[in-house]
């Protein structure tokens, strides 16, 4: 018994075992086809009644009457009845997705100006290249400003947070799983962090203050590098002999990419340039996608097409 143990471990590594520990079961079978559900949570990034906590400012300081709304520094007022108000999440489990494999937890936070239906499910097609790309994982992406050209974490601002979300996140996938699944088969999942655009900075917090710690296995940031620097370095400094950070850049995030790989030198911390073959714990690497990239499509149409699902395909430690 002993012998077997060992040989699991030394097989399939660390991310491996704490996916087995974590909520694996015999007793489950591979998902006969997809689930995919739009739900109202009680954790949300949105509403928010409280403070930016960089500026102490209160989040939403304009009123009309009993409406109220947020000045943007962009100018204009978003209101809060409109932008700020959908406590919906995408969650997504993909046909042969299987419990009694190691399995993974892909959270996504999408950027500026989306809706999960019409950006995450249409346009970006996130679900199905995660499909796509044969990991055993689920989805789950959260609701932040709805159409809006406002990256604000809201909720996702908090201390622990994350961590909430994450747990209610688990309950309700397990009862979409079905087959006498638990919140507990799901909630120590790894998870791996990915962000594209203005999704970096609810990104950032999440990994500062939001209170997941290791579970977190892995980061991957789509064109997704606009300031923050000093929170993703501290995140690496922290954890990098077990986990991964892929940035793939265009020339929209090029400055601050180039930023957080000098600070990285500073601290003495190594990484590699250019498209990794495989994704494993302690690698860090930054790819810059040359050419004429259409930030906005960057998503769909980037080094390739469907990059996303490109990059699930190489994290090895988790497949169906």
């Amino acid at each position: 018994m002993r012998r077997r143990f060992l040989k699991f471990v030394l097989m399939a590594g660390a991310w491996t075992l704490s996916a087995g520990r974590g909520g694996a079961r015999q007793r489950f079978k591979p998902l006969a086809r997809k689930i995919s559900a739009l739900l109202l949570m009680k954790h949300s990034a949105f509403p928010y009644d409280g403070e930016n906590p960089e500026t102490g400012e209160i989040f939403l300081n304009v009123t009309d009457g009993e409406r109220r709304g947020h000045k943007s520094p962009r100018g204009g007022v978003n209101w809060e009845d409109v932008a700020y108000s959908d406590r919906r999440s995408l969650l997504y489990l993909p046909s042969g997705f299987n419990l009694s494999r190691p399995a993974a937890l892909v959270v996504y936070l999408h950027g500026n100006n989306a809706t999960l239906e019409r950006d995450v499910e249409g346009h970006q097609n996130v679900p199905e290249q995660l499909t796509q790309s044969g990991i055993n994982a689920g989805l789950a992406a959260p609701q932040f400003a709805f159409d809006l050209r406002d990256s604000s974490p809201g909720n996702f601002w908090r201390k622990g947070y994350f961590t909430a979300w994450l747990a209610e996140v688990g309950a309700k996938m397990a009862k979409l799983h079905g087959e006498g699944a638990k919140a507990s088969d799901f909630d120590k999942l790894p998870v791996i962090l990915v962000a594209y655009s203005g999704g970096y900075f609810p990104a950032a917090w999440c990994l500062k203050s939001g209170g997941a710690g290791r579970r977190i296995v892995g980061v991957v940031l789509m064109d997704a590098l606009y300031g923050d620097v000093e929170k993703f370095a501290a995140w690496i400094a922290a954890h990098h002999k077990t986990a991964f950070l892929f940035s793939a850049y265009s020339n929209a995030s090029r400055k601050w990419n180039v930023q957080f790989q000098e600070m990285l030198s500073e601290m003495g911390v190594g990484f590699s340039l250019g498209l990794p073959g495989k994704l494993r714990p302690a690698s860090i690497t930054f790819a810059e996608v040359e050419g004429d990239i259409d930030h906005v499509e960057f998503m769909s149409q980037a080094w390739t097409s469907d990059p996303l699902r490109w990059v699930l395909e190489r994290i090895a430690a988790f497949r169906r």
